[in-house]
């Protein structure tokens, strides 16, 4: 019988963080794009910030579907998703093109991030009502990322361009719907 409600114990600790643990990994998988895209590992570091995508996909359908949500979750997420797709996709186009133009491609690297982290915070304070405000950090950040792959197709330009409009994207006021 003890035994039993040890084991039962268990399973609820383990079941109750699992989405956390997603988060990490999202977390785990950005600071790596990072350190790969300082190192000049640009390919990887790409690759690294879909896969934190995706991880974050899913933990908050795990907290959901077993109902384990809560504050602690809700605040790790959005740091997780700073590192993810805030600074890590900042800093591939920066080492991909940005850096290129000096002053100016630093400045909007880091008003990329600032704008992000902005916007993550907004997130945090405001209730569920079924919409966004502002693009999610998560979809800017895919865009930035994507963006890396057209550096060899588009004057480097473009790529002040995107990164300011998806800066003003995410702390402007627009409504999108959650899907």
């Amino acid at each position: 019988m003890f035994l039993l409600d040890v084991f039962d114990q268990t399973i609820k600790k383990l079941k109750s963080q699992t989405a956390n643990v997603i988060t990490l990994t999202n977390l785990s998988l950005g600071g790596f794009a990072i350190v790969l895209g300082l190192h000049g590992n640009l390919r990887l570091s790409l690759l690294l910030i879909f896969l934190a995508a995706f991880a974050d996909r899913f933990d908050g359908m795990i907290a959901r579907k077993f109902s384990i949500e809560s504050d602690l979750g809700k605040q790790l997420d959005s740091m997780s998703d700073i590192i993810s797709f805030g600074v890590a996709p900042a800093l591939l186009l920066y080492q991909g093109i940005l850096q290129d133009f000096g002053g100016p491609g630093t400045f909007f690297t880091v008003l990329y991030i600032g704008c992000g982290a902005f916007r993550l915070a907004r997130f945090n304070i405001t209730e569920s009502n079924g919409y966004f405000t502002g693009l999610p950090i998560t979809a800017a950040g895919c865009l930035v990322t994507l963006s890396f792959l057209a550096i060899p197709f588009l004057p480097p330009e473009a790529f002040l361009f995107i990164i300011i409009i998806l800066s003003f994207l995410m702390v402007s006021s627009f409504k999108l719907k959650k899907v």
